[in-house]
């Protein structure tokens, strides 16, 4: 947006698997705010919480199955500020809920494989989902070895 490119390199993730997770905004069902979750995958999903911030997800699975991955954190590339944490990324990138909804191609929102492989991914349970039950301990956080991290991995997290 602003005709600017910002860059940064995904090093924390997690995932969210539709209406049974009770992580998942699905888990609520269907509603104006997760309408896109339930669209076709390759799309992202922006989302304000706190009244402040928001959250970049891409939704993963066919239209119908609302499934997304939340981008927790990015390595910022040149000229981006920091980017630990869900809000802090979308606000480095000026990322908001304009781009609710929009295709994840060129020229506005897109994923490219710069080809760097991370020496190993840290899997661990997901962040601030203590209300969900059995689910707030599923490994459904992974992160790159990376100083980027919106919160240190845990001791003992396994590995990929």
């Amino acid at each position: 947006m602003g005709g600017r490119r910002l860059t940064g390199r995904l090093v924390e993730v997690e995932a969210y698997l539709g209406p049974d997770d009770l992580a998942a905004h699905s888990a609520r069902g269907l509603t104006p705010r997760t309408s896109t979750m339930y669209g076709p995958p390759g799309h992202a999903y922006v989302y304000l919480v706190y009244g402040m911030w928001n959250c970049l997800n891409f939704v993963t699975q066919a239209a119908g199955e609302p499934h997304a991955i939340l981008v927790r954190a990015l390595e910022p590339g040149p000229g981006v500020g920091r980017c630990s944490g869900p809000g802090l990324l979308c606000r480095s990138l000026e990322i908001d809920r304009r781009l609710n909804g929009v295709a994840l191609v060129p020229p506005d929102l897109y994923l490219v494989d710069d080809g760097h492989e991370p020496p190993a991914i840290t899997v661990s349970p997901r962040i601030g989902v203590d209300y969900a039950g059995d689910w707030k301990n599923r490994p459904w956080r992974f992160c790159a070895d990376s100083p980027h991290l919106s919160k240190p991995v845990p001791a003992g997290a396994g590995r990929l």
